[in-house]
Formats: C-alpha cells, structure tokens, sequence
C-alpha cells in the first residue's frame, strides 16, 4: 500500500532530540483523510514536539514526514503551511490590536496578491479582492459565531477567549487547508465555552467534510465528543492507539495519563 493510501499525514520513525533529552522516540503516527485524530498524554509527552516538527518550527533529527503522499520532512514552515497543513497555539498568537479580518488576512497572506503594481495602480481590482476577502473571511467567522460576523473590524483585544480562540481557529481555516492542528484550543476556558467550541469545530467539519483534524486536548471530555480515534504518547513514544473507549481502558494509558498506580 502506498503511502498516499495509508493517510493524509503519516510519520515513520519520527525522532527529535534536544541534547540529551528525547522529545519525540522513533513515532509511527497516520492520519486518515477526514477524521478528527484526538492526541493526548501527560505534560511533556511530546504532543506539541511533534506538531512543530510537522510544521516546520523544529527540524527532525530521524524519520520522516509524509503530507499527501509528499514527504515534507524539514520543509519551511512557508513550504508546509502552502502544501496544505495550518495550526493553532497553545497561546494566543493574535494580534490583539487588529480587528478580526485583518487577523484573518494573516492567515490568507499566500493567497493575496501583494504586487506594488496591483495595491496602487490596479485599484478596481484591488478593491474587488478586497470586497471578495471580506466575504469570505465574514462567511467562515458566521459558521463559529454569527455575531462576530458583524463585528469584523472590531479589534480582537475586546473579545473574550472563547471568541479569541474562534478567530483563530478561523485564521487557520481561511488559507483552506487538508489538514488543520489543534493544539489545547480549550485551554483556559470555562466548561460551557469549552462546550461551545466543541460544537464549533463540529459543525467546521460539517461544513468541510474532507478536513482531517488532529487535535491535542488535555479535557478527555473533549476527546471522547469529537474524535474518531486517539493516539497516546507518553515520553515521547506511542503506547497505545484506538478509539477513546479502547485507549481509556488500556492499562498503559490509565498509568501514564489518568494517574492509576
């Protein structure tokens, strides 16, 4: 089988050191077309790790990375995130300061047209794009939040978390990526908010049917709603894979993450 056929992105022998320390031990991960893989484990398992190899933030130090039958292994970000890959952070990398489309434009800069030529003398043309832009980006944010649709030129800085985390995820969203990471996008957020964003990303992929989504949450609440299958690290390693109902009955699991001796 090849490896176009096996998922959307699949790691073989992934390795990445720091020093001495062993982030990430030799992992076998496959993400299929359309699914919502959940990841999860401990502090310091090497989730995050692993999501900034795949993007480009740290090189591999062994293995390989496949995104659409294309190994992307120590690509750029810049290469990764036009082949099809976007993220999110477990901090807020917004701009507080710009109002709701222009962080969207940032996620949409590599489909801009930034031609001097283009911005000052073709002005019909720029103003078209840029009504075409607005659409969009208004579109995607109604899916989330209809009245955050009507506030797209607000600064971001007066929005609570939840529609902070809602904006970026939609920052995500607009470049139209195969693949879309999530990384905690529930933290420090109340149950409900929590709840609501959970509805969020599954009416996205109501909407998006062929978005796969791999996901990193700490609330297992959140993992059994919205995933189809989970991968478990713990100490940079796989040690089980399976539906939340089989990886929470595993042993291995229960010793690692949930605390049982």
């Amino acid at each position: 089988m090849s490896d176009a056929a096996q998922g959307l992105l699949v790691s073989h022998d992934l390795t990445k050191r720091f020093g001495g320390l062993l982030a990430v031990d030799s992992l076998e991960l496959e993400a299929r077309r359309g699914e919502i893989l959940g990841l999860i484990g401990p502090n310091g398992s090497g989730k995050t790790t692993f999501f900034n190899v795949v993007t480009g933030i740290y090189p591999a130090s062994a293995g390989r990375v496949l995104f659409d039958g294309e190994d992307i292994t120590n690509l750029s970000p810049q290469a990764i995130c036009r082949a099809g890959i976007a993220r999110t952070f477990q901090r807020s990398r917004l701009s507080l300061s710009l109002s709701i489309f222009d962080n969207l434009m940032i996620g949409n800069h590599l489909r801009l047209n930034q031609g001097l030529w283009f911005n000052l003398v073709r002005r019909q043309a720029f103003e078209r794009e840029f009504e075409e832009n607005v659409a969009r980006a208004r579109e995607l944010v109604k899916v989330f939040a209809p009245p955050l649709a009507d506030r797209m030129f607000e600064a971001v800085t007066g929005f609570p978390m939840i529609d902070r985390r809602r904006i970026e995820i939609c920052r995500a969203l607009i470049s139209r990526p195969k693949l879309l990471l999530l990384d905690e996008p529930s933290a420090g957020m109340t149950r409900e908010e929590m709840t609501e964003l959970m509805d969020d990303i599954l009416e996205i992929k109501e909407h998006v049917e062929d978005l796969t989504i791999i996901i990193i949450e700490h609330e297992m609440g959140v993992i059994e709603r919205v995933t189809n299958n989970c991968v478990v690290l713990n100490f940079g390693q796989k040690i089980c894979e399976g539906t939340y109902q089989g990886v929470a009955a595993d042993r291995l699991v229960q010793e690692a993450y949930l605390g049982i001796e």
